[in-house]
């Protein structure tokens, strides 16, 4: 394994969709716009790799000093344009485009549309030629571009799994809207693993309650076509890295004694006030090597 896989990996995926706009984009145009978050976690030789295109997030849980508690690491970068670092970045990228980033509908987004500046897709923001065709304009999206604006780079990092590491929670960013890291990590240090990746998801949705001055049973009942208003898509994965202790490596043989906690029923809601072309959901399903 290694960064240089990855980012192939990354290319490829790339490639590919592209291929399925260009081959289907006539009669459905907005496929061009679509686009998707994405997160990869790989556990190779005690060593973790996290790839990251787009704000979902990779969240270590470590002991503290002396053995006590748990300190949340990030892993990831958010790729997101609400951070002041990210919109830095591309205003240096496009020193020709004072509205690279605009702040549209109360939040930054790139070109006034998403706020993602990496994504796998979102076509029509990587290649201009979309943005000048007539049938594109009409049906999908009137902004016109000179180059790219955002790219299909992921940032990637690497960390040898230690003996305080615990766990890892990987999610996408409606749950990091709503938990801090540090929260996230505490629940689930102090919670059993069975169903952990739930809890985590209720306490999100329990707190997006509480900053309506709603119940959880309140937000429980609200239509799936209109949950989107109030809180945004959580998936929710969480790897714990016990086996990987000792320099012990599964075997593919016996996965199932590798106990990781798989994502919840799906609450993504398709019906929002965000631009249609970018309901991103995180598919991560950890692989070990």
């Amino acid at each position: 394994m290694s960064t240089d896989a990855i980012k192939e990996a990354f290319r490829a995926t790339e490639k590919e969709f592209l291929h399925i706009v260009k081959e289907s984009w006539i009669k459905h145009p907005k496929i061009a716009s679509v686009g998707s978050c994405c997160l990869v976690g790989v556990i190779a030789d005690n060593a973790l790799y996290v790839a990251n295109l787009g704000d979902s997030r990779a969240v270590l849980g470590h002991r503290g000093p002396n053995g006590r508690g748990v300190v949340a690491e990030r892993l990831s970068n958010d790729h997101n344009v609400s951070d002041e670092a990210v919109r830095n970045e591309l205003t240096e990228q496009h020193p020709d485009d004072p509205r690279i980033v605009v702040f549209a509908k109360g939040a930054w987004r790139v070109k006034g549309i998403i706020q993602v500046s990496r994504s796998i897709g979102d076509v029509y923001l990587k290649k201009p030629d979309f943005g000048r065709d007539p049938l594109f304009r009409q049906h999908v999206c009137s902004v016109t571009l000179k180059r790219a604006v955002i790219s299909a780079e992921p940032s990637i990092k690497v960390r040898q799994i230690q003996q305080q590491d615990l766990f890892v929670i990987f999610a996408s960013d409606g749950l990091w809207e709503l938990l801090t890291d540090k929260a996230a990590v505490d629940i689930v240090f102090k919670n059993p693993r069975a169903g952990i990746a739930k809890r985590l998801v209720r306490a999100a949705l329990s707190e997006a309650a509480r900053r309506r001055d709603m119940r959880y049973t309140d937000m429980q009942r609200i239509e799936r076509g209109k949950k989107r208003q109030f809180h945004d898509d959580i998936t929710v994965v969480v790897v714990y890295l016990d086996k990987h202790k000792h320099g012990e490596q599964p075997k593919l043989s016996n996965l199932n004694s590798f106990r990781f906690t798989n994502v919840p029923v799906d609450i993504f809601s398709g019906d929002s006030d965000e631009p249609q072309h970018h309901h991103h959901r995180l598919n991560l399903q950890p692989t070990l090597l």
